[in-house]
């Protein structure tokens, strides 16, 4: 018999099977995710996610009709659903212990709300169908601002049952798809505003259009030089509030091919700008602070593909202790500093307004990030010298997502050199994680499983309908849990 004492509710009985059923009664957990059937999650989990690139959005999007709406409201109405259950199944394949934890709990039941929600969207016939659906994308939106320092916090709590490999693995996925879902509702919810506003005629475009160059979240002409100055001024600002209004910061100087324009999502590289010349900045301060400070140097290099832009600083470079995490989420020797500055956080967006100051401090244009649910609000209230540990992390997975990259080199004692690589022509397909890649990092548990335990009988482990039945020579007990990986380590 096993030893089910100070285990969840479980249910047992004797073969051949009666009628009469035995509990036992265990302590509950409340951050346990609840049991749900698991046919129809695995329906979707089937299916593949179809990757888009940048020009594909731009053609798609740039001569908008009602028909083209209806057809964007519908390829997003069936990714969110498809994209979330993959990393709903993702998150299943955790250790029993780290998928309840508080965090990552939170994260699970939110990513599941998604799921049933979007999934039970009909088919979008309608302008008002698609309203509706704006409406669920919106809110979706602003409740998932949690996410990342959610996320972050519970990468940090787990790592006595996950190793700090896996958690980085895990995190990578997570956070990719996380953009990729917010890229393609956003896009979604700029083209019905366009649709909507007063310059748009039904197939053309308007030539008093105030933002000519967008094509929803699009910017067609981005000039990394117009960038790199929006982001040293806010980066300047945030380090001058942290040092004090005396101290003196370096001159950020611009070289290279500054006319370069090419397609891209703004706020994406306004995030990785504003992270390498925020991180720039308050090492140059720190390191020479009783001198005149050297320039940060930034050279935009444009290439027949690619456009490469490099930042260097002679702020000292970093550490060796450190450098071995800088592009980890599980921080090693600064773990529970960076725990405790991520629980101030409750709301993170990942976009510049992230490490901007207070509306009052900038112009004008710089609420544009409000418009779908930044957490500028909830942010630009924290110190300004709050470091979380996830700003350069972050920045790689935006860097990667269109298939560019970014590379740090320091040479500790003087400073850094950073070179961030994108793609010129926009061709690049989204980054995701593909069903043969999920497979591959879940192990074979479906159907029958044995294992030996020593001093006990084989057992055999079954998933069917969601339930996980578990075989002991005579005894069948029932366990309902998210994944029938959960119950076989509970078991063996």
């Amino acid at each position: 018999m096993l030893n089910l004492t100070r285990r969840l509710p479980v249910y047992v009985r004797s073969r051949p099977r009666q009628s009469t059923w035995r509990t036992y009664s265990a302590p509950t957990n409340s951050n346990i995710p609840p049991w749900r059937p698991s046919n129809i999650l695995d329906d979707w989990v089937q299916r593949e996610a179809h990757p888009i690139s940048l020009r594909q959005l731009t053609f798609f999007g740039r001569t908008l009709t009602e028909s083209r709406l209806l057809s964007s409201a519908n390829y997003v109405r069936l990714e969110l659903p498809t994209r979330i259950a993959h990393r709903l199944r993702n998150m299943q394949t955790l250790p029993y212990s780290a998928l309840t934890n508080e965090h990552i709990s939170h994260v699970y039941e939110a990513y599941y709300r998604a799921f049933e929600v979007f999934r039970k969207v009909p088919e979008v016939r309608t302008l008002t169908d698609n309203d509706r659906f704006c409406e669920a994308l919106q809110t979706t939106l602003k409740e998932h601002l949690t996410v990342i320092p959610r996320l972050a916090m519970g990468i940090l709590e787990i790592q006595d049952s996950v190793s700090g490999d896996e958690c980085d693995r895990f995190m990578n996925t997570l956070l990719r798809s996380r953009i990729s879902r917010r890229v393609i509702a956003e896009q979604h919810l700029a083209l019905n505003e366009t649709f909507h506003s007063p310059w748009h005629f039904d197939g053309k475009r308007s030539a008093i259009a105030p933002e000519d160059e967008f094509v929803g979240e699009i910017f067609l002409k981005c000039n990394a030089k117009e960038i790199v100055e929006k982001c040293a001024q806010r980066a300047s600002e945030l380090t001058r509030k942290a040092y004090g209004p005396t101290v003196s910061l370096p001159k950020i100087v611009l070289q290279g091919h500054l006319d370069t324009t090419f397609p891209y999502i703004p706020s994406h590289l306004e995030y990785i700008l504003g992270e390498l010349l925020r991180n720039s900045l308050q090492a140059v301060v720190e390191q020479r602070s009783s001198t005149e400070p050297p320039p940060i140097e930034v050279l935009i290099c444009e290439a027949a593909q690619h456009v490469i832009i490099r930042v260097s600083d002679q702020g000292g470079g970093i550490d060796r202790e450190i450098l071995p995490y800088l592009w980890s989420f599980a921080k090693g020797p600064r773990r529970m500093k960076r725990l405790k500055n991520l629980g101030k956080v409750p709301r993170l967006a990942a976009t510049m307004q992230d490490l901007q100051l207070p509306p009052s401090h900038l112009d004008s244009a710089a609420g544009s990030g409000e418009k779908f649910g930044s957490s500028l609000a909830s942010l630009s209230g924290r110190p300004p010298d709050l470091r979380l540990g996830i700003g350069l992390p972050m920045s790689r997975i935006y860097a990667e997502y269109w298939a560019g990259s970014l590379e740090l080199h320091s040479l500790e004692g003087y400073g850094c050199d950073a070179f961030l690589q994108i793609s010129r022509l926009g061709n690049k397909n989204e980054v995701l994680s593909t069903r043969a890649t999920m497979d591959a990092d879940v192990p074979a548990i479906d159907g029958i499983m044995q294992a030996a335990v020593p001093g006990a009988a084989p057992r055999q482990i079954q998933r069917e309908d969601g339930v996980a039945w578990v075989y002991d020579r005579d005894v069948v007990t029932t366990w309902r849990l998210p994944d029938v990986r959960a119950a076989y380590e509970v078991f063996f």
